[in-house]
C-alpha cells in the first residue's frame, strides 16, 4: 500500500513528478513488455496454426493487433496489461465469430501449452471463471524475468470486421448496421474495433496520458484493493471518463494542471447518476439503423457511456459506481486533490451540451446549445429573448415511432432522455387557448392552438394554413371517432396535449387539380 500512500500524501503541486518517478515505465520494463510481446505475437503468427486443421479449415492470421495499456501507450511501471486481438481468416462474419469462438480458443490454449518452452518466458494458464457465456478470451501471465511483476495477457480471436486500417479511418455505417443487427449482447464484438480503440487513447497528448495513468494507478491501488470482490467498471471506463473531462475542461489542450485534471475526474465521479457521454468519431446518427440503437442507449439508467469504437458497448452499464463515487469521495479529501482555488479549476458537466433546433410555424428555425441538466424554464427565456414572445410558450417533441410529447418547464432535457441533437417545436398560446397535437399517416405530429370552443372546422382551417391538406380533403378522428366539422372541441371532451389523428381524403382523380370557388 506504499503507493496509495504516496499518491494520497503527495501535495497537489507535485502531482506530475510523482508520476514521472513512480507511474511512467522505466526503460528495462517497457524492453521486457516489448520483448515479451513480439515473442508472442511471432508464435501466433508464425505456430500456432501451422500444419493444422481447425474447423475443417486452414486458419491464417490476417493480422495480430495489440490493445490494452501497452498498445495505448499507458503502461504503468508496475503493471502491464495486453491485449492480443488475433484477426483469422476462419470468421467470415460477427455471427462466424460467436459460433466457432469457443473451439478457436480450446485450440489456442492447448498450442500454447505445447510450445510454451519456445517462448523463453514463463507461461501461467489463467483457470476461466465459470459462466454460460462462451469465453471471449484466453487468458495467461507471463512472468517477467528481471523483476517480480508479470504481464498479464488476454488473447482475444475476432472477425476482421474493419480491413484495411489507417489512423484517418472512419468505418462505413453498414459495418455498424452489421454489428446491431448481429444479435450478439451488448459489446460482445468489441475486439473487432480494438484498431480504433487503441488510436482513440494512443492518439492522446503525452500529458493526457499521463493523467490516464494516474487515474488509472488510482483504480488500481486505491479502489480496487478495497472491493476485490465487487463488480467494478473495467478501466477502459475511467480512460474515457478521463478524456471526455479533459475535451471539455480544457478544450482539448495540451497545457494544463495535472492536478486539476486529476481532481476533475473525481469530481465527476461524484455526479455518476448523471453521466451521459458518447463520441461521434467514427460512428454518427447519418444511418437510421446506427441512430436508433444510439437513442435508444442514451436512454440507458445512467451512467452512460459509450464506446466511441462499438455504440453496443455501454462501459457504464450494471456497475457498482456508488463505491467507486465513496473513493472518489474520500480522495478528493486527501493533499494530491488540495488545489489552491477548486473554483478555478475544470468545469466538466456530466453530459455534453444538446444541439436544439426550435421551430416556428412561419420562422426561420433557431438552434440553441442546452446543458441537458439545465431547467427547460432556462431554455425557454433563450427563446422568448430569440423570437420575442408574449404568450405562453409551449414547447414539444417527437422521437421516431413514438408521440409527441409536452417538455415541462420544471424538469430537463435529461428527464426526457434526450442527450444528442433534437428538433422541438415551440408554439406560442394566450389565456383559454389550448394546444393539440394532429398527427398524419407518416406518425409526425404538429402541434396547434385552439380555443376550447372553437369548431372542427376551425381547426381545419389551422391545418390547412400551416401547409397541410384543403379543408376539403381533410378527415380528422380522436379516440377512433370521426369528427364533424360544426362540433366545438370541449363538446368533444378534447383537451390540452391531446392528440388528433389526420387522414387526407383521396377522392380525386389523379392529375387532376382542385377548382376552387369562392364568394
Amino acid at each position: 500500500m506504499a503507493l496509495v500512500q504516496k499518491l494520497y500524501e503527495t501535495p497537489a503541486e507535485r502531482l506530475l513528478a510523482f508520476v514521472e518517478r513512480s507511474l511512467q515505465p522505466e526503460g528495462d520494463w517497457k524492453e521486457e513488455v516489448k520483448d515479451a510481446w513480439q515473442r508472442i505475437e511471432r508464435f501466433f503468427r508464425d505456430q500456432c496454426f501451422r500444419d493444422e486443421l481447425v474447423l475443417d479449415q486452414e486458419v491464417r492470421v490476417l493480422k495480430v493487433v495489440k490493445g490494452g495499456s501497452s498498445g495505448k501507450g499507458t503502461t504503468l511501471n508496475y503493471s502491464s496489461d495486453v491485449d492480443l486481438v488475433l484477426f483469422l481468416s476462419c470468421f467470415s462474419s460477427f455471427q462466424d465469430q460467436a459460433a466457432h469462438r469457443r473451439s478457436i480458443i480450446s485450440f489456442i490454449k492447448k498450442r500454447l501449452i505445447q510450445h510454451s518452452k519456445n517462448l523463453a518466458y514463463s507461461i501461467t494458464i489463467v483457470p476461466q471463471k465459470e459462466t454460460t457465456r462462451v469465453p471471449r478470451s484466453l487468458s495467461f501471465q507471463v512472468q517477467a524475468r528481471k523483476t517480480s511483476e508479470v504481464i498479464g495477457v488476454d488473447v482475444l480471436p475476432a472477425y476482421d470486421a474493419l480491413g484495411h486500417f489507417s489512423s484517418d479511418f472512419k468505418p462505413s455505417p453498414e459495418i455498424y448496421e452489421d454489428l446491431i443487427t448481429s444479435g450478439g449482447p451488448p459489446g460482445e464484438f468489441s475486439p473487432s474495433f480494438t484498431e480504433l480503440q487503441r488510436h482513440f487513447v494512443k492518439s492522446c497528448p503525452v500529458k493526457l496520458k499521463n493523467l490516464l495513468r494516474m487515474v488509472k494507478h488510482w483504480y488500481l491501488q486505491c479502489l480496487k484493493p478495497k472491493y476485490r470482490n465487487a463488480a467494478l467498471p473495467p478501466k477502459y471506463a475511467f480512460e474515457l471518463l478521463t478524456i471526455y473531462a479533459w475535451e471539455i475542461g480544457t478544450d482539448k489542450s495540451d497545457n494544463f494542471n495535472l492536478d486539476e485534471g486529476f481532481r476533475a475526474v473525481m469530481e465527476l465521479l461524484l455526479d455518476y447518476e448523471d453521466i451521459c457521454i458518447y463520441w461521434t468519431k467514427y460512428y454518427d446518427f447519418q444511418n437510421e439503423t446506427v441512430r436508433i440503437h444510439i437513442k435508444q442507449q442514451l436512454k440507458e439508467c445512467r451512467p452512460v457511456i459509450l464506446d466511441p469504437a462499438d455504440p453496443t458497448n455501454n462501459l457504464g452499464s450494471e456497475k457498482r459506481w456508488d463505491l467507486v463515487a465513496k473513493e472518489a469521495a474520500r480522495c478528493l479529501r486527501q493533499a494530491c486533490c488540495r488545489t489552491e482555488d477548486p473554483s478555478q479549476g475544470w468545469h466538466v458537466q456530466p453530459a455534453r451540451n444538446v444541439q436544439v433546433l426550435v421551430k416556428k410555424a412561419g420562422e426561420e428555425p433557431q438552434t440553441f446549445s442546452v446543458d441537458p441538466h439545465s431547467p427547460i424554464w432556462k431554455m425557454k427565456a433563450e427563446i422568448k429573448r430569440t423570437f420575442g414572445f408574449y404568450g405562453q410558450q409551449r414547447l414539444s417533441f417527437q422521437e421516431p415511432g413514438g408521440e409527441r410529447q409536452l417538455l415541462s418547464s420544471q424538469q430537463t432535457l435529461a428527464h426526457y432522455g434526450i442527450f444528442s441533437k433534437v428538433n422541438i417545436r415551440v408554439l406560442e398560446t394566450f389565456p383559454s387557448e389550448i394546444q393539440v397535437f394532429v398527427k398524419d399517416s407518416s406518425g409526425q405530429s404538429k402541434p396547434y392552438a385552439i380555443y376550447p370552443e372553437d369548431s372542427i372546422r376551425d381547426l381545419k382551417e389551422k391545418i390547412e394554413e400551416a401547409g397541410g391538406p384543403y379543408v376539403e380533403d381533410q378527415i380528422l378522428k380522436f379516440q377512433n371517432r370521426r369528427l364533424r366539422n360544426h362540433r366545438s372541441l370541449s363538446d368533444l371532451q378534447i383537451k390540452d396535449c391531446d392528440t388528433i389523428t389526420l387522414i387526407r381524403r383521396s377522392h380525386r382523380s389523379p392529375g387532376l387539380p382542385m377548382i376552387r370557388l369562392f364568394t
